[in-house]
């Protein structure tokens, strides 16, 4: 019995491995990306990154992190 419990906390852990956030906070978007929390904030201001607040919490979209540093990858390619 013991070895079927061990087993599906495997099962889910793999899937769970799969899984992405819907949103990051600042702490978390800074270590991503190498930024400082005052970049990060910069580019909140400018609208490029999609956010929520919670309380006094800023929330960031995982999605509109991924999308800001795929197109400044894709600059940066085009500029070397």
């Amino acid at each position: 019995m013991r070895a079927r419990e061990e087993g599906k906390g495997m099962i889910k852990r793999e899937w769970e491995k799969k899984l992405e956030p819907l949103t990051v906070g600042i702490s978390t978007a800074v270590r991503i990306t190498g930024l400082s929390r005052s970049r990060i904030y910069e580019i909140i201001q400018s609208g490029d990154l999609e956010t929520a607040k919670v309380g006094r919490a800023t929330l960031i979209q995982y999605q509109s992190l991924k999308k800001l540093t795929r197109q400044h990858l894709g600059l940066s390619r085009q500029s070397a």
